[in-house]
């Protein structure tokens, strides 16, 4: 697999991510779960920048950046706010797969990058109720392309 497809992988993720946390953003209140509203408004935040960055990194590469689905698979049940805070958490498990997949097939700045990107999303997984990895993201049943 070349960079640039390891770089739409990673794309299509952030793609989703943010689409996700729209959903989980819309289900969370600012008055009666303000901790967890501010969590997500954040991952939101985060995940937008890193699907501009991974925009930019695609278009430096030559590539026409992947498209976002129209839609994406949701939980039937996020009424609460632990359904929400464990949806998240596995929201960012997966974006730590997807990281730890794009670190071994950079190098270079973009290495460095989806290290920084790695990092992040484990200690977001902890801000969720996750548990600190020894090797986050060395999840081996993901799909990465």
């Amino acid at each position: 697999m070349t960079t640039l497809d390891s770089l739409q992988v990673a794309l299509a993720g952030e793609h989703a991510a943010l689409y996700l946390y729209g959903v989980l953003g819309a289900q969370t209140s600012a008055s009666r779960s303000p901790g967890l509203y501010a969590k997500v408004s954040e991952a939101y935040a985060v995940h937008r920048t890193r699907r501009d960055h991974l925009t930019a990194l695609v278009l430096d590469e030559g590539g026409t950046p992947v498209a976002a689905e129209p839609a994406y698979e949701i939980p039937e049940r996020l009424g609460s706010p632990s359904a929400v805070s464990g949806t998240a958490l596995r929201l960012e498990r997966r974006t730590a797969s997807t990281y730890a997949w794009l670190v071994a097939n950079t190098v270079g700045d973009q290495r460095r990058w989806a290290i920084n990107a790695l990092t992040d999303a484990a200690v977001r997984e902890l801000g969720f109720r996750g548990s600190p990895e020894i090797f986050p993201g060395a999840d081996e049943s993901a799909d990465h392309g």
